[in-house]
């Protein structure tokens, strides 16, 4: 297995795809690509905001800058297996990601206020900051099945394909498994494209021959406009 990464910077794009664009486009990508070290996983995260969802209404408009917080684990974990804290930030296109390894624990009762990690570091520094900036708790939990691939001659280019998104707004707690409703239509899969420059003739050919073009899609966005915007201004409503 690779060396776990913390830092990265790079390039994302997404494209969603219907089971038979996803079948076509995946037939031509094959010689072109194999296995990432971490292949398959069950991706599971859980998203901080404020209790009235500031972060992710400032993030679907599209700003030149924006950031989320969120703890991610790949599988389900107990609460003394590794998870990751991630700041995620985002500025004028080019991502940029921070994470930091705790146990499922530790972490959760870091982002609570009610334990400081064991070890300070810069991320934590970084975390603190934005936790005294935004007063946040965990709104959604999302997951998905996914494969991961990276190209034969530059490991650098990683592309995901995710399956079976799904969310659920209780048992906001990493460690109570990955079961939730379903967050996109059936059969639909989620591509991300994440290099750190600009990709390859051969994957721009194919995109182009296949008329697939990135989309804006974002797992808890697409969440938030979906399943919570009317239920949360519902409630609003009805407490006024």
């Amino acid at each position: 297995m690779g060396e776990t990464k913390l830092t990265f910077k790079r390039m994302e794009k997404k494209y969603l795809l219907s089971r038979e664009q996803y079948e076509k486009l995946f037939s031509a990508l094959e010689e072109h690509i194999e296995p990432d070290v971490y292949f398959r996983s069950t991706v599971c995260s859980l998203y901080y905001d404020t209790d009235d969802f500031s972060l992710i209404r400032h993030s679907i408009e599209a700003p030149v800058y924006k950031e989320k917080l969120r703890l991610r684990s790949y599988g389900v974990p107990g609460r003394d297996d590794t998870v990751f804290i991630e700041l995620k930030k985002k500025y004028k296109g080019m991502v940029y990601k921070r994470r930091l390894a705790m146990a499922a624990g530790d972490a959760a009762a870091y982002l609570a206020g009610e334990a400081a990690p064991e070890e300070r570091s810069q991320m934590t520094k970084e975390i603190d900051w934005f936790l005294r900036q935004n007063k946040v708790s965990p709104k959604v939990f999302i997951a998905c099945d996914r494969t991961a691939w990276v190209a034969r001659d530059d490991h650098e280019l990683r592309i995901t394909f995710d399956e079976n998104l799904r969310w659920r707004e209780t048992e906001l707690d990493l460690t109570r498994g990955s079961a939730g409703e379903s967050l996109t239509e059936p059969g639909c899969v989620l591509m991300e494209i994440k290099i750190p420059g600009t990709a390859p003739l051969w994957l721009a050919h194919l995109l182009s021959e296949q008329a697939l073009f990135p989309t804006g899609f974002s797992k808890y966005g697409t969440c938030y406009r979906d399943h919570i915007l009317g239920e949360y201004f519902n409630g609003v409503i009805e407490c006024v």
